[in-house]
């Protein structure tokens, strides 16, 4: 525990059976106190090598349910085990695990009660070989983001994200789209409920293994996100629109 808080890492996993173990290793595990795993119905042995590094909590989909719907068994089982910190870590290894102290300390202190590893302060997403197409599309569609969210995060799409236990529990993220929109409709709850997002650099890792998602899928997010935070923002100006639907 930190603080007297529990501490659960979830890592939602599809194809990661070659990254898991690296990953798994680099998680401080004098700091946390459940990992929980959930396999979004891979094609290879991502549960086996799981299963053999010896985590506890491994939840396998019996079909691909998508990377949203893979976050709302993540997030549900770490609420049934009583987490109060909750961090989602690929198990790709595109994001350091090392960041998990800094991370859970923010929140275990009182600072944020939401916090994301942001690869774009300092100049780690291109160092760590972000495509430039995705990076120009990642800071155009943050701008647009923070104009009618009225916010002003270095980034709204890492995949890198702790949450507290009250913000788990008071936005409604079994709604959220079961696709990669879901992490936007997360933070428009995340906002709209008037939670405070805090941010520390992150350096990241592109390579062959680490996952991501291809240039069609991209701009379906895209539009996704454009479309959703132009709904907040008329939502926010008394149109009677639900944001999640």
């Amino acid at each position: 525990m930190y603080e007297g808080k529990k501490v659960i890492v979830v890592m939602p996993a599809y194809k990661a059976a070659l990254t898991l173990e690296k990953t798994y290793k680099e998680i401080p595990h004098d700091w946390v106190d459940e990992v929980i795993l959930v396999d979004d119905y891979s094609p290879d042995n991502t549960v086996e090598v799981a299963q053999q590094i010896g985590i506890k909590h491994i939840i396998r989909h019996d079909k691909n349910k998508g990377y949203g719907g893979n976050q709302k068994s993540c997030y549900t089982k770490a609420l049934e085990l009583g987490g109060d910190i909750v961090i989602m870590l690929h198990p790709d290894y595109q994001y350091t695990p090392m960041l998990l102290k800094a991370m859970i300390s923010i929140i275990g202190n009182g600072l944020y009660p939401v916090v994301f590893a942001s690869r774009i302060l300092g100049k780690g997403a291109l160092k760590g070989g972000m495509p430039i197409y995705k990076y120009i599309a990642n800071r155009i569609l943050t701008l647009f983001q923070n104009i009618l969210i009225d916010q002003k995060l270095s980034e709204y799409h890492t995949g890198y994200r702790a949450f507290s236990k009250e913000v788990l529990e008071a936005v409604d993220f079994t709604k959220c789209d079961d696709d990669f929109v879901f992490d936007n409709q997360m933070i428009l709850q995340i906002f709209w409920k008037g939670f405070e997002v805090g941010e520390v650099t992150c350096p990241t890792k592109y390579f062959e293994e680490a996952s991501s998602i291809n240039f069609k899928r991209s701009s379906i997010y895209g539009l996704g996100v454009i479309w959703y935070s132009i709904r907040y923002r008329l939502a926010k100006w008394g149109w009677k629109w639900e944001l999640m639907n």
